[in-house]
């Protein structure tokens, strides 16, 4: 893992003081290039690094600073361990407890240990199985393979693995699918069959607009409606308190929008009698007639 590897460097430049870019490439089993990466990435965080040329040349830390306990407050590390404990939820490799033995510490994970963050759902060890092959496919530059489920049926891919992405209160692999030639999401639950390949890929340039995971999706279609007041919860718990208008009746007035048609009734029909759509009128037809198919199909 990255955090196990910049950790690592850091301890390594403290005891040897200079080192060359190869001697960390073989220690770490990475390639030059990625240690080069690295050695941004630690910049980034206020170590300074000095690399030097030549004969005799490498990288130390810059002299006369010095790393020790204050770099971090202990609120500060309790923060990075509730984080890292999160990502073990879904990973096997108990990261939290693996920085804890670099730093040696415990007063960081006592303060931890009032929040946790549960990233798994009810399929965790296949979830966990599934971002450790992903993270290796891309560590590798190997493509993924997999069987994908979606609302047009079903379809084998073959996709260059750049990300794993948490969004939407689940879990995605971002990558370059092969057949449609462009940047996809696809949500690990859907998958199955998931295998890492040994074709090997060219890293990409992302286009930045490609890294705005899920901006070209857009409410725009607007629906009226009224709920029942014991459903009020689930719409603050969807969209906070100030999403409704409480009319004289007690019922509740929305006015949202969502991504499609679908998508609406689907949402609508969850909450059975408790709402009632007011517009648009192609809206309420829709419903209707979903309504009505739902009823003949318990009448035959």
């Amino acid at each position: 893992m990255k955090i196990d590897r910049l950790i690592g460097m850091i301890t390594t430049l403290q005891q040897k003081k200079h080192v060359t870019a190869p001697y960390l490439a073989e220690k770490f089993e990475v390639s030059r290039r990625t240690i080069n990466r690295d050695i941004e990435d630690i910049c980034k965080v206020g170590i300074p690094i000095v690399t030097t040329q030549g004969v005799g040349g490498g990288i130390s830390i810059m002299e006369g600073f010095s790393i020790d306990t204050t770099v971090f407050t202990e609120q500060e590390l309790a923060a990075i361990f509730t984080g890292l404990k999160s990502l073990d939820s879904v990973s096997n490799s108990a990261l939290a407890e693996k920085l804890a033995q670099k730093i040696g510490g415990s007063s960081a994970i006592r303060l931890a240990d009032n929040m946790v963050i549960d990233l798994s759902s009810f399929y965790k060890d296949d979830l966990a199985t599934k971002i450790d092959l992903i993270k290796q496919a891309t560590k590798e530059s190997k493509c993924i393979t997999f069987r994908y489920c979606y609302g047009k049926g079903e379809a084998d891919k073959l996709v260059e693995p750049y990300l794993i992405v948490f969004k939407w209160s689940d879990w995605y692999v971002f990558g370059f699918c092969r057949e449609r030639q462009d940047f996809r999401m696809y949500k690990l639950r859907r998958m199955w069959n998931l295998q890492k390949t040994e074709e090997s890929f060219t890293v990409r340039d992302i286009p930045e607009e490609k890294k705005q995971f899920g901006s070209h999706i857009t409410d725009d279609y607007v629906i009226t409606a009224v709920y029942e007041p014991c459903v009020k919860y689930r719409l603050i718990e969807e969209y906070g308190p100030a999403c409704f208008t409480e009319q004289k009746d007690g019922r509740l007035y929305t006015e949202w929008g969502f991504t499609t048609q679908k998508n609406a009734v689907e949402w609508f029909l969850s909450f059975g009698d408790k709402v009632r759509i007011l517009g648009p009128p192609e809206m309420v037809k829709v419903m209707k007639s979903t309504l009505e198919s739902m009823k003949n199909l318990y009448e035959t």
